[in-house]
């Protein structure tokens, strides 16, 4: 069994690709294994790949048919992967030398469930240190206690799968499986799922992924339909969460969370395409009505005034069932 199964899919990135492969070099261990999943990838990232698979000690390829997206494109890699641990990277990422090595060192070391870690954006030339916003660093912690308090950032609010690393009796217990389909917003039932339900985690100060934020084929730089996906994820936060043992304590962290996702996309309403503006709208409007109203209550009482009166708002507004399915 390796040690390591890196999982990075790849859909569209050729540019990107080289950096990523020079760096998963710079991190090959004997008993690391690199699963490539190749989405459906139409502008020569395919020819790359099938390079770095006779070149890439510890490479596996595997290729889709046809494209599912990033959730179903990990999903591919977790039930190819054989390590001890598994851990993720998206395509037009890279790697320090050297990262995943003091990665599974912290770990082993420690003996928990899963690691969460620190990491740099990078956009354009610039460069910026982003800190996992939970305060105690390589000690044993429970993930359940981690999601809470509701009105500042917690663990669960850094999503990135790539931030970490996961031991293999997750997979076996279905914790790090993704919503196939879901086209963005992907972590965020995953990162609940995990803190719920897993054992122990930790946290730590390595600084070895670097993120390239503002990419112009991914989809945070899209104003397509595809952005919306974000309701269905966070729906299924919120349905889960209602049907845990500790709702009470949890739901309204959940709930507050959603509003402000749905409010950060009104605020930014003009970067959609027109139809998909109003879907945008009138989909949100019915997620605030599916939600718990005692407990939006409280999360809309909570936030900032701006924030909370574009909701109520957007609360009261008439909607029809056309509007959503359009």
């Amino acid at each position: 069994m390796p040690k390591l199964s890196v999982i990075v899919p790849f859909y569209n990135v050729r540019q990107y690709v080289p950096d990523a492969l020079r760096s998963l070099r710079a991190n090959a261990r004997d008993d690391f294994e690199f699963v490539l999943v190749d989405d459906c990838s139409t502008d020569g990232t395919a020819d790359l790949l099938a390079r770095a698979e006779s070149e890439l000690p510890g490479a596996v390829l595997v290729r889709h048919e046809r494209n599912g997206g990033l959730a179903t494109a990990r999903n591919t890699g977790i039930d190819a992967a054989r390590g001890e641990y598994l851990t993720f990277l998206d395509g037009d990422d890279w790697l320090a030398p050297g990262h995943y090595d003091r990665l599974v060192g912290v770990i082993e070391r420690l003996g928990c469930d899963f690691v969460r870690t620190d990491h740099v954006q990078c956009t354009a030339r610039s460069r910026s240190v982003q800190r996992v916003p939970h305060g105690r660093r390589n000690v044993v912690l429970s993930p359940r206690e981690a999601i809470l308090p509701a009105h500042r950032p917690t663990s669960v609010d850094y999503a990135y799968a790539w931030a970490g690393v996961y031991h293999r009796r997750l997979a076996d217990r279905g914790l790090l499986h993704f919503t196939d389909g879901l086209r963005t917003a992907e972590d965020r039932p995953w990162i609940w799922r995990l803190h719920r339900e897993a054992e122990s985690f930790a946290v730590t100060g390595l600084l070895g992924v670097f993120y390239r934020r503002g990419v112009s084929s991914s989809l945070t730089q899209i104003g397509d339909d595809r952005q919306l996906d974000f309701v269905r994820a966070f729906d299924q936060v919120v349905e889960e969460t209602a049907a845990d043992p500790d709702a009470a304590r949890l739901l309204p962290k959940a709930v507050r969370t959603y509003c402000a996702i749905i409010a950060h996309h009104l605020g930014s309403v003009e970067r959609f395409e027109a139809p998909v503006a109003r879907k945008l709208k009138a989909m949100s409007t019915a997620a605030l009505r599916r939600m718990p109203q005692d407990v939006l209550d409280e999360a809309l009482a909570s936030m900032d005034t701006a924030r909370a009166t574009r909701l109520r708002r957007l609360r009261r507004r008439p909607v029809r069932a056309a509007e959503v399915a359009a």
